[in-house]
C-alpha cells in the first residue's frame, strides 16, 4: 500500500489488543517469521524516494501511516527514530499519522525542536477497551501536538470517551474490529455509542471494518473477507465527517501550500462502498491490478 511507511518492522506485545496481533499472524503465514524480531527496514527513506523525473513518489498532501507493522515509540527503535524525524522535517508537505500503544514513551521520544508540535504530524493512540482508553488518552491530551486522534482497533470492549472529547483536542476517532487468528467479537452497539459521542462534539468518526466476528442485534456474524467487512461497515452509515481537519503544509521554501496544489485521492467505483474511504489515500494507480 502506498500510504504506509514501515521504517522498522516487528513489535513486542504489551496489552490486550496485542493478543492476536495481525502482524504476528501475517508474518507467520508468510514464511514462519517471528513478529517479535524488530529490525530496521530498507524502506526507511521511503518518503524521500523520487521518480526518474525527480518528483517525489509521495505527493504533497498525502497522508502516510507510519509503523503499521510495529510501534513508532518502541524502545528497540530508539536508535533509528531521529532519522525518521529528520525525514518528517524534510517532507513538511506530507501528513504523517503516528499511532502508538506506548503513550507513556511519547514525551521522551519527541524531537528537541518539537515545540507545540509539527504541523504535519497527526499523533494518535490505540484504545482497544475502556482501560486502555483511560490509560492512554489522558497522556495524549497532556502532550502538546497540532493534531490528535485515537484508534479503537481491535475494538474488543465498550468505550466511553465523552469526557475526553469535551477538551476539544481530539480531531478523529477510527474504529475497527479484529481479524485473523483468534479474532474477538466487535459489538455494533459499542460502535453506535462511540459514534454518537463523536457526533455530539462534531468529531470525525470512521468505522473502517466490522472484524471477523461481529455482533448486531444480539446475533453473531462471521465475516472472513476484509472486503466484506469494510462494505458492511460502510453500509452501517456510521461514518461521520465532523469538523474539517486543517493541516498546514509547506513547500521547500516554507511557503504554505494551497489546497489546490495538494494531492487529490483517486478511488475506483468499488472503493466508494468501503468503510475506510474517508481516511484512505486512494489508489496509486500503479497498474499492478486488473481493475478497469
Amino acid at each position: 500500500m502506498h500510504d504506509i511507511w514501515s521504517p522498522w518492522h516487528g513489535c513486542k506485545k504489551i496489552s490486550e489488543g496485542c493478543a492476536h496481533c495481525y502482524m504476528y499472524y501475517l508474518d507467520k503465514i508468510h514464511g514462519n517469521k517471528d513478529g517479535s524480531v524488530i529490525y530496521k527496514t530498507k524502506d526507511i527513506n521511503y518518503p524521500l524516494q523520487r521518480h526518474r523525473d525527480g518528483t517525489y513518489k509521495i505527493k504533497s498532501g498525502e497522508q502516510i501511516r507510519i509503523c503499521m507493522s510495529s510501534d513508532f515509540f518502541l524502545e528497540e527503535a530508539d536508535d533509528w527514530r531521529e532519522e525518521v524525524w529528520d525525514i518528517i522535517r524534510k517532507r513538511k508537505d506530507v501528513i504523517f499519522l503516528i499511532l502508538t500503544k506506548r503513550a507513556d514513551r511519547i514525551a521522551s521520544c519527541l524531537p528537541k525542536d518539537w515545540g507545540d508540535g509539527f504541523e504535519n504530524v497527526f499523533l494518535n493512540v490505540t484504545c482497544e477497551n475502556q482501560q486502555r482508553a483511560d490509560e492512554r488518552i489522558p497522556i495524549l491530551l497532556h502532550i502538546k501536538a497540532k493534531h490528535k486522534g485515537i484508534m479503537c482497533a481491535p475494538f474488543i470492549g465498550p468505550i466511553c470517551i465523552a469526557n475526553y472529547l469535551e477538551q476539544g483536542e481530539l480531531e478523529q476517532v477510527i474504529v475497527g474490529g479484529e481479524n485473523y487468528d483468534g479474532a474477538r467479537p466487535c459489538d455494533f452497539d459499542w460502535v453506535k455509542n462511540l459514534q454518537k459521542e463523536c457526533v455530539n462534539k462534531n468529531v470525525k468518526f470512521c468505522f473502517i471494518e466490522t472484524g471477523t466476528k461481529f455482533i448486531k442485534d444480539g446475533k453473531m456474524f462471521t465475516l472472513k473477507s476484509k472486503e466484506l467487512q469494510a462494505r458492511m461497515a460502510y453500509k452501517s452509515k456510521m461514518n461521520f465527517e465532523g469538523k474539517k481537519i486543517k493541516f498546514k503544509l509547506y513547500d521547500d521554501f516554507n511557503n504554505e501550500l494551497p489546497e489546490s496544489e495538494l494531492y487529490k485521492p483517486f478511488f475506483w467505483s468499488k472503493c466508494k462502498s468501503c468503510g475506510s474511504m474517508p481516511i484512505c489515500n486512494g489508489c496509486s494507480k500503479c497498474g499492478k491490478c486488473k481493475i478497469a
